[in-house]
Order: C-alpha cells, then sequence, then structure tokens
C-alpha cells in the first residue's frame, strides 16, 4: 500500500484528466490539417509528417527527463513547468513562417505537453495499489479520451472554417486554462523518501528497471500496442483524404468511433482489473487488437476501400488498447513503486519512441498505396508483437513471484 493511501491531500482526478489530456489534443487536433499544410508551406507530405513524427519523438525522450526530475524534486514543480512550456510551444506555432519553424515549434509542443501525462501516472503510483492503480488510470484515460476523441472532429472543422493556424490558438488557450487551474489546486504526492540522492541514483534507478524482465515485458507490450494506435494516426488521414478523397471533417467524424471502442475498454478495465487481474485483462486487449488488425488487412486484400473498412476494425483494435494499455501501465509503474516517475518515463518513452518511428514509416508508405494495406500491415505486425511481449511477460510474472525484491511485491500485487 502506497503512504498516500493510508491519508493525506490529494489532486482531484478532474486536475489529473486535464493535464494528461494536454498532449493528447495536441496531437490529434492538426491530423486533418496536414494534407493541406503541403500548399500552405509548399512542402512534400513526408516533411509535413515531421510535425507528427518528431511530435513523437519529442514526447518519448523527454518523457525519460520528466519521470526522474519528478523523483528527485517532485511532481507539482515539474508539472507546472512542462505545463508552461506547452502554452509557449502553442504561441511559437500559431506565428510560423515556415514548416521548419512549425516542426520546431510541435518539438516543443511536445515536451511540455508529455509532463502531464507522465507525471499523472506516477501520482497515481504514489496514492494507489497497484491493482487499484490499473482501476484509476482506466477512468483516467477513459475520462481524458474525450478530448483527443473530440480533437480531428473539432480540428478539421476549425481549418474549414479559419485556416491550420485556428487549432494551435485552441490549444494555447486550453493550456493557459489548464495551467492556472494546475498552479491553484495542484499538491504535491511524492514521499520524500522517493526521492533519488542524485544523477548517479538516477542512472542506477534506470539501469535497475531496465534488468527487471517484468519490466521489460510490460513497456514492450505496452510500447508494441501504441506503436498500432500511432502506425494509423500516421497513415489514415492521407488515406481518407487523398486516397478516398473524403473531406478533412469525415475523418474527424469517423473518428469518434474509434475513440469510443477505447473508451469501452479502459470503463472495463475499471470495472474489472481488481476481479481479473491485470495480467488477463493484457491478453484479451492484444489478442482483440491482433483480430482486428488482421481483419483490416483482409479487407485491405479484398479490395474494400471505404472508411468503415478501415474504422470498423479500429474501433475493435482501439477496445483492445483500452483494456491491454492501462493495465499495462498500471504494471510499469508497480514494479517498484519507489522508482515509479522513472519507471513511467521509460515505459513512456518506449511508447511514444516506437509510435513515431510506426507513424513516419507508415506516413511514407502510404504516400505511395492506393488503398489501407500498408497501414494494415503495420498495425498487424505491431500487435503481434504486442502478444508476443505479454507472453513473455506472464514467464517473468511468475518467475518473479519466486523471487525475493520489488518484483515480488509486484507479483503480490502490493
Amino acid at each position: 500500500m502506497s503512504g498516500a493511501d493510508a491519508g493525506g491531500a490529494r489532486p482531484p482526478l478532474a486536475i489529473l484528466v486535464a493535464v494528461t489530456a494536454l498532449g493528447p489534443l495536441a496531437l490529434n487536433i492538426i491530423m486533418p490539417s496536414m494534407p493541406g499544410l503541403q500548399t500552405v508551406f509548399r512542402a512534400d507530405y513526408g516533411t509535413v509528417q515531421l510535425t507528427l513524427s518528431l511530435y513523437l519523438v519529442g514526447f518519448a525522450v523527454s518523457q525519460l527527463v520528466y519521470g526522474p526530475l519528478s523523483d528527485r524534486f517532485g511532481r507539482r514543480p515539474v508539472l507546472l513547468c512542462g505545463l508552461a512550456l506547452f502554452v509557449a510551444a502553442n504561441l511559437l506555432c500559431l506565428a510560423a513562417p515556415t514548416i521548419e519553424v512549425l516542426i520546431a515549434g510541435r518539438l516543443l509542443q511536445a515536451v511540455g505537453g508529455c509532463a502531464g501525462m507522465v507525471l499523472s501516472r506516477a501520482i497515481i503510483r504514489d496514492m494507489h495499489s497497484r491493482e487499484r492503480s490499473a482501476t484509476v488510470i482506466a477512468y483516467l484515460t477513459m475520462a481524458m479520451v474525450v478530448a483527443p476523441m473530440l480533437a480531428p472532429l473539432l480540428g478539421g472543422y476549425l481549418d474549414e472554417w479559419f485556416g491550420w493556424w485556428a487549432s494551435f490558438l485552441f490549444t494555447a488557450a486550453a493550456g493557459a486554462v489548464v495551467l492556472a487551474i494546475a498552479v491553484g489546486r495542484l499538491v504535491e504526492t511524492r514521499h520524500p523518501s522517493a526521492a533519488p540522492g542524485g544523477a548517479a541514483a538516477v542512472i542506477a534507478g534506470f539501469r535497475r528497471l531496465l534488468t527487471m524482465p517484468v519490466f521489460a515485458g510490460y513497456a514492450v507490450q505496452t510500447g508494441m500496442t501504441s506503436a498500432g494506435f500511432f502506425a494509423f494516426l500516421g497513415g489514415a488521414p492521407f488515406v481518407i483524404v487523398e486516397i478516398m478523397h473524403r473531406p478533412k471533417s469525415e475523418y474527424g467524424l469517423y473518428f469518434v468511433l474509434s475513440a469510443v471502442g477505447y473508451m469501452a475498454g479502459n470503463f472495463a478495465t475499471g470495472r474489472l482489473s481488481a476481479r481479473v487481474g491485470i495480467d488477463r485483462l493484457i491478453g484479451t486487449g492484444a489478442c482483440l487488437s491482433l483480430a482486428a488488425s488482421s481483419l483490416m488487412v483482409a479487407l485491405a486484400l479484398g479490395g474494400v476501400v471505404t472508411p468503415m473498412a478501415l474504422f470498423g476494425p479500429m474501433t475493435l483494435f482501439a477496445l483492445g488498447n483500452g483494456l491491454s494499455i492501462p493495465s499495462g501501465l498500471a504494471g510499469v509503474v508497480s514494479v517498484d513503486p519507489h522508482l515509479a516517475g522513472t519507471a513511467s518515463g521509460c515505459a513512456g518513452f518506449l511508447q511514444m519512441g516506437l509510435g513515431a518511428v510506426a507513424s513516419t514509416v507508415v506516413g511514407h508508405l502510404v504516400a505511395t498505396a492506393d488503398n489501407q494495406l500498408p497501414l494494415a500491415a503495420a498495425m498487424a505486425l505491431t500487435s503481434a508483437l504486442a502478444v508476443m511481449a505479454w507472453l513473455g511477460t506472464l514467464w517473468a510474472v511468475r518467475r518473479s513471484a519466486r523471487t525475493p525484491g520489488p518484483a515480488q511485491c509486484l507479483a503480490q500485487g502490493e
């Protein structure tokens, strides 16, 4: 049981939802605008794709910094600095005169926006036990997914009504409001004994986590599952707008289906994690995502090139993600509760790093394709790897139950 479970001040769940939602909101809101940015900035789609892939790189790398910093200096000051950077980066994107400046602004936007995502998971682990953490993370992601669910729809209409820049004006305003609320309401949750002693201790913490098979299993599983989702983000806008010749706003409308599927998976996780256990939920979700992506491949091979051939299987894929990702993240931050921030940062780095690779590769592949097959194949591949990682995790958890140390505490659900 964590110290916060025994009592003490806790930040309201609404604040954790808000700070977590900013990064995904900024990521998704410009998706419908990406094909049009080629004309606005006179750039090829591969260059425009950097506004997504480098966003994911920034999101990935900065999580390696935020986690250890929060373990040392506390969750609150590190999170507030990240939110301030997010607001400033949005203003830079808003005024970008060239695609290069826009890409740089997106990179900084990611660095600031990821603070809420990585630190909210650490805050939850500060307050709750392992199985309860899975429940709270599931409800957190179910609530905050409303923002990225509506973001493509909102971004499509903002682009059509005002222009691409309107999306950045909206995210800058949203970030400023969340920062103001967080300054007044966010409390510190990190226990002083959890703070590492310095740079050497931080490096030792990374090394300790990376040598734990249980941590590696959970981290790879969540990373591969997320890679499939980001592969979809990297290729779906081009497939819908350029290959299927549908309006940008229609992409946002169909995207709502996948977001609803993800929320349904989160809700099921919240209700079932304490009873069923996170490992069974991970396996169920990973296998469902593999089946859904395989269906997408089959439809593409059969020549069915319609929005529902893409978003129908994607809804089931997202349902599987909603089961497996919160459960996997709960496992990640429970391997060693004293290194919850560092563990969250490591797992987040892997999620976003693999996502950046997947989105970039798929973005280039669909640019020369005439259907959704490259996108579907990439999602099926990452899903298969996620299932393999889950099987490896089961072996590692069972083995750790017979080994003294933090991993044994994980296996016992402490």
